[in-house]
């Protein structure tokens, strides 16, 4: 079940996040031979005395002419012990709402700093992001440490004072690594320019970091995506829900219960792409088929009859607000989708504006512009079945759709308070 990790990095521009991947990438063998050599002739084209390793996810034309990047770049590499997703997420605080976007599926989060400048604003506004998200390990990598004569002192300052800050995020595990992206050092191998420090290297601590008990395996949430009703003659009785499982573990026999009906039944199979299986887990794609004949349909919830969520239109959230065009504001009207399920919801209310910097709440705010972070209170036209964002990432979160242009304005994290 932990074979797959998930990190995305973030940190201030030019901090060294694409040259980490490349480096990860470069020296983990994960390259095709035609990838390394376009970014060779690249870097001689453009007289580098050296390969340019953040060619291998700036891959977006604005980002090679500006140096940096602006939307979310993800490759995929394994190791013998694991398979990884990376998400390369901007810097620029102009495009936060792209680092959401890369971090919000995230297992770890590596925030890089440049150990010439410290912790910035941007490290403190990506820790918080990543806190609010509800990244679950997070790594601190103070990269070009060559640029500082490896030295210790500059590494234990910055550690300690970016720890000053975390003690005040929601962050359950965080770890310290000095690396130089550009050379190498302490990303897969361990450097020899560093003595003094007896931690692992970054490949090996995301190959040994454990993922499993992170999952919530308690809470069967099963939101049902389609439903599938064969239309040959031999398969007329044949009725499967199909779906992510989002949380819980699913097995046929389990009882189960169908929100909002509240109808009862049992599993009678579970169907994954190979066929059937013995049990169902996040973050599974199946098919699942109940013993009796219930009327579901997409949207729908299968749940534990004494394990549901909450039922509500009223919810209670942190936003993240992604519209360049139009503030949020109490009295606009979006569509909501959270998990299969559509609604129109009314925001009623903005309780606050937080300040990522100094994590200060201003109470005296009555929108959210573009990138900016609030409490805001909003109410649905039909319930919804969700859960504290900090229990179920998936059913504790939705995005607001503009309805006219059909463009996602924001996205949300319900807070424990939704129902109130």
């Amino acid at each position: 079940m932990n074979d797959l990790v998930r990190f995305a990095t973030a940190g201030s521009v030019d901090d060294g996040k694409s040259t980490l991947i490349g480096r990860l990438l470069y020296d983990s063998k994960s390259l095709f031979d035609d990838n390394l050599e376009s970014v060779e002739r690249v870097s001689r084209e453009r007289g580098d005395d050296y390969t340019d390793l953040a060619l291998l996810t700036d891959g977006l034309r604005a980002e090679r002419e500006q140096g940096i990047t602006i939307d979310v770049a993800y490759r995929y590499f394994a190791t013998p012990r694991r398979k990884f997703i990376v998400a390369d997420t901007p810097g620029h605080v102009q495009y936060t709402r792209n680092m959401v976007t890369g971090a919000s599926t995230a297992d770890v989060a590596l925030i890089l700093v440049d150990a010439r400048k410290g912790v910035s604003e941007q490290s403190r506004r990506h820790a918080f992001l990543a806190s609010l998200l509800g990244v679950p390990h997070l790594v601190l990598l103070v990269n070009k440490m060559d640029l500082v004569d490896w030295d210790e002192q500059v590494f234990q300052s910055i550690a300690d004072e970016f720890a000053s800050f975390a003690s005040r995020l929601r962050i359950h595990d965080l770890a310290f690594i000095p690396v130089s992206a550009l050379q190498g050092d302490n990303v897969v191998e361990r450097s020899a320019n560093m003595p003094w420090f007896h931690g692992s290297p970054l490949l090996h601590h995301l190959e040994h970091l454990h993922v499993a008990s992170d999952r919530n395996l308690v809470d069967v949430r099963f939101p049902v995506q389609y439903v599938i009703r064969p239309q040959s003659a031999e398969a007329r009785d044949y009725r499967g829900f199909a779906g992510t499982v989002a949380s819980g573990v699913l097995k046929p026999g389990d009882r189960v219960s169908v929100l909002p009906s509240g109808f009862e039944s049992m599993i009678a199979s579970i169907e994954g792409p190979s066929g059937p299986v013995d049990e169902a887990y996040p973050p599974m794609s199946v098919v699942v088929r109940l013993a009796d004949e219930i009327d579901i349909s997409r949207g729908d919830l299968i749940c534990r009859p004494h394990n549901a969520p909450t039922t509500t239109q009223n919810l209670d959230a942190q936003i993240c607000w992604m519209d360049e065009r139009a503030p949020l504001t109490p009295g606009k009207v979006y569509a909501l989708k959270h998990t299969t399920r559509w609604a129109r919801a009314k925001v009623t209310e903005v309780d606050y504006r937080v300040d990522v910097n100094t994590l200060h709440r201003d109470q005296e705010a009555t929108s959210l512009g573009l990138n900016e972070i609030g409490r805001v209170r909003l109410r649905t036209t039909q319930p919804l079945f969700v859960d504290p964002y900090s229990e179920n990432r998936t059913t504790g979160s939705f995005i607001l759709v503009d309805e006219t242009t059909n463009r996602t304005v924001g996205a949300g994290m319900l807070t424990a308070s939704h129902g109130a």
